[in-house]
């Protein structure tokens, strides 16, 4: 989408961090846009900020993205308040930090039931309105460098992100020939609230295998958070990444040698022998995608 001004946009976990980078530069934009928030006051602290700037369209909407009943109710009071929705970035987030062998069940459905089903919902919710528009429109889906590789010890919050960038392949393959977009932004170290994530994890979903300090490995140390990219500058690659419908939005040049070895151990890992032709010919339909080679 080249044009965004005067068109809505919806932005999940858009009262701090990345999100509201996010919201920040698509009002700045020209378009409205309604943001979803958890806390009340990130809402206060997002709002002071609009309110000095009154010719930002923004609409504020309390809504946990587990919640499949409320997100439909959200879009309804979005679309009512903003107008029909071109322009989705799922980007509420949470994680926990520790070996996978201390994890429990709660920390699992909650990081996955935010990190991926929030995504879920979402989706399930907007893309049939989307398309039912026929409007033209694209969908950010958040996900992490750690969703491309393993970086630290973050195995529930990496298996939740390298989802999250699998549906956005899988979802862009879909909308091949249509008129939504689709991208997935992948930062690394941005300055946000995504610490402090456990401060609203439900009662239902609280018993942890990280409530220990010594079991809590790889936590952010202090020049990591001091050299964290602006939450605003972050935003500006998103807004490129729509304009230019680009699947992946990388942010952070830093990681591109981690990248590249991770991408030269998968194809080292591919036998070096003779294809087996009739097999490839009879999964033919599966050993491309445009999206890859193409950028459709």
């Amino acid at each position: 989408m080249k044009d965004l001004e005067g068109k809505a946009a919806f932005v999940t976990g858009g009262s701090s961090g990345i999100g509201l980078g996010i919201v920040k530069v698509l009002a700045e934009e020209g378009m409205k846009v309604a943001f979803t928030y958890r806390r009340a006051a990130h809402r206060d602290e997002a709002m002071a900020y609009f309110r000095s700037r009154p010719q930002l369209e923004v609409h504020p909407l309390e809504l946990d993205v587990m919640d499949r009943a409320d997100f439909a109710r959200a879009a309804d009071e979005a679309e009512r308040a903003v107008g029909p929705i071109q322009v989705l970035v799922n980007n509420a987030g949470v994680g926990v930090h520790g070996l996978i062998e201390h994890a429990t069940y709660d920390d699992w459905d909650w990081v996955l039931g935010v990190n991926l089903g929030g995504v879920v919902n979402a989706l399930v919710t907007f893309l049939p309105r989307m398309l039912g528009s026929g409007r033209e429109g694209h969908i950010v889906n958040v996900s992490s460098m750690g969703g491309l590789a393993a970086l630290g010890s973050v195995g529930v919050y990496a298996a939740s992100k390298f989802a999250v960038v699998g549906l956005t392949e899988a979802l862009r393959t879909d909308m091949i020939g249509r008129p939504i977009g689709v991208s997935v932004y992948c930062p690394g170290p941005v300055k946000s609230n995504i610490a402090e994530s456990g401060t609203g994890r439900p009662e239902h979903l609280a018993r942890t295998g990280y409530s220990s300090p010594e079991l809590v490995q790889g936590a952010p140390p202090p020049a990591m958070i001091l050299h964290a990219m602006d939450a605003v500058d972050s935003a500006r690659y998103v807004l490129d990444g729509i304009r230019n419908n680009a699947l992946y939005i990388l942010s952070h040049p830093e990681f591109r040698d981690v990248l590249a070895a991770r991408n030269a151990a998968i194809l080292a890992a591919v036998p070096d022998e003779p294809l087996n032709e009739a097999r490839a010919d009879s999964i033919r339909w599966i050993l491309s995608n445009p999206i890859y080679d193409e950028g459709a």
